[in-house]
């Protein structure tokens, strides 16, 4: 009976933790896929896009270094508290921060439409391969820190619909998907956000040019 018991626990714990890191695995990669709506605000007003992505990063660097001093900005830290994964207890979360970065390095940095095929990589790429990898991950890629196989395939394929959807060119596209999908894998935790934009726009300027 003890024995049944010590199984019924644990299985409790790892239901309630697997429940909490999916919550904030959506949460996490909800922040990621509105990172998509940058290109559209860009076209629209192209210095305002850069600014709120600036003010954006600011303004979450100051509420997690007060919260980290034990003050709470409204909304921000809760929303940060909740997104913050195990490795981040008690640390700056930065993955906002690199996120906006990235964000704004593409549209900087690279002409259309790589700027575009870049912060869609960011943002559909590795936002969803990253939450189905957690939900429905079972093959893992060695040496990528536990990243899967359902998870790149995802990251291949939203890479490669959104790049075709701005250039309308099928090949061209899959080869910038091949290219993202080898970037996400690599195992650079919240780097990724910066490094994965950065390629992925060199590569569609390469490609597209």
């Amino acid at each position: 009976m003890a024995d049944v018991m010590k199984t019924q626990g644990t299985t409790i714990r790892l239901s309630r933790r697997w429940s909490t890191e999916l919550r904030t695995e959506f949460v996490r990669k909800s922040i990621h896929l509105l990172i998509g709506l940058v290109p559209s605000l860009a076209a629209w007003n192209f210095g305002v896009t850069v600014a709120l992505l600036a003010c954006g990063v600011l303004v979450y660097s100051y509420s997690e270094l007060m919260r980290l001093h034990g003050y709470e900005i409204v909304v921000i830290s809760k929303i940060t508290a909740v997104a913050a994964r195990r490795r981040d207890a008690g640390r700056f979360v930065y993955g906002p921060v690199t996120l906006g970065i990235g964000a704004m390095l593409a549209l900087v940095l690279y002409p259309e439409p790589a700027a575009s095929i870049a912060i869609y990589a960011l943002a559909f790429g590795d936002g969803l391969s990253s939450l189905v990898g957690k939900i429905f991950g079972t093959i893992r890629i060695p040496f990528t820190g536990g990243k899967s196989v359902e998870g790149s395939f995802t990251c291949f394929v939203a890479v490669l619909c959104s790049a075709y959807a701005v250039s309308g060119d099928a090949p061209r596209s899959a080869a910038i998907a091949l290219i993202a999908t080898v970037t996400e894998a690599v195992p650079t935790k919240d780097a990724d956000n910066i490094l994965l934009p950065a390629i992925v726009g060199l590569a569609a300027v390469a490609v597209f040019r």
